[in-house]
């Protein structure tokens, strides 16, 4: 009897590949991870291709190759495990035509993988798409006009006066009003005025204090309090007196 990993090679997996980013816009309902899934996954079996595995790369955003799940899935087409990949549409797979189109007519013929693309009516196997190219520009000119208004949106929001980062360490932002450029004191010890009473008392450093807060922060070094120097900086910035 062969082996599970030996059949594998011999069917071949079929890669369900899903992807999702904030690029994606009032799409997002529709283009949910979990949508994605299930279409894919019912057409698969339409598709006769039993032996599927799903890379999912969620908030990943299509201009970016670099992901892991689709770096995970390229592997595999390299050791020879997958030998049909299929997307929602050719958006799922990226957002950049040149870099695209070198995966559907280079990549993925010279590795002998089918390429399926659902709504997008692409199907290797049929021959080539002539209107794949089109759709694949019109979907990099999609994220380009998004990065456009988003960037206009916070040059208006500036130049209204709003904040566009986070205040300083040891204050938050006005409840009342989260959009004003005003940052309220938040509990602190009256023991602020003495960076060494400060490192004395433990005052957290800012990747814990963000994570305990529910805000998701990389850890830059190890340990979880401030020491006396780091402490002493953020004294000296004029905007924690609040002249600012």
């Amino acid at each position: 009897m062969q082996s599970k990993t030996k059949l594998n090679k011999i069917v071949g997996t079929t890669a369900l590949y899903c992807r999702l980013s904030r690029d994606d816009g009032a799409e997002t309902e529709s283009n949910s991870i979990a949508n994605q899934k299930r279409m894919l996954e019912k057409k698969a079996k339409e598709y006769g291709l039993n032996n599927t595995r799903c890379y999912v790369d969620d908030g990943y955003t299509g201009t970016n190759f670099n992901r892991p799940g689709f770096q995970q899935m390229l592997d595999d087409i390299e050791a020879g495990y997958v030998t049909t990949v299929m997307v929602k549409d050719l958006s799922r797979l990226g957002r950049y035509a040149p870099t695209v189109g070198m995966y559907m007519d280079s990549y993925f013929p010279e590795h002998d993988v089918r390429f399926i693309a659902v709504n997008d009516l692409v199907d290797s196997a049929d021959g080539e798409n002539e209107i794949a190219p089109f759709k694949n520009v019109m979907n990099e000119m999609y994220a380009r006009d998004i990065s456009k208004k988003v960037r206009s949106a916070h040059r208006i929001r500036g130049n209204c006066g709003e904040p566009l980062g986070q205040p300083p360490y040891g204050y938050i932002k006005d409840p009342l009003n989260r959009k004003s450029g005003s940052s309220s004191p938040a509990r602190r010890r009256s023991c602020l005025r003495s960076s060494r009473c400060v490192s004395r008392a433990r005052a957290m450093k800012p990747s814990p204090a963000f994570s305990r807060n529910g805000r998701s922060c990389l850890p830059r070094r190890t340990g979880s309090t401030e020491g006396s120097s780091a402490v002493e900086r953020k004294c000296r910035r004029i905007l924690v007196f609040g002249n600012a």
